[in-house]
């Protein structure tokens, strides 16, 4: 097609030509070392977070025994679109 892209940012290189693409592949594998290490350490927390016994997630919005209640309305024949609204 004749199309070549210009990086301004990278201060006019050519992507299609091979210092362009070099340039383009070296930035890729940075992206990917620090997308890495972005997912090592927020698992790395996790676990220090379950470890010092944090619960993890959104809260419950029900308790033990609403729940309870729950259960034995439907075992009533309650609807759940009706137990949604209650």
């Amino acid at each position: 097609m004749g199309v070549k892209v210009h990086c301004l940012a990278l201060g006019g290189v050519d992507l299609t030509s091979s210092t362009g693409r070099m340039t383009m592949s070296v930035i890729n594998a940075v992206a990917e070392f620090e997308r890495d290490l972005l997912i090592e350490r927020t698992h790395a927390g996790l676990i220090r977070a379950t470890e010092q016994g944090k619960v993890l997630g959104r809260p419950r919005s029900l308790t033990d025994a609403q729940k309870q209640v729950v259960r034995e309305k439907l075992g009533e024949g309650v609807s759940v679109s009706k137990l949604s609204r209650d």
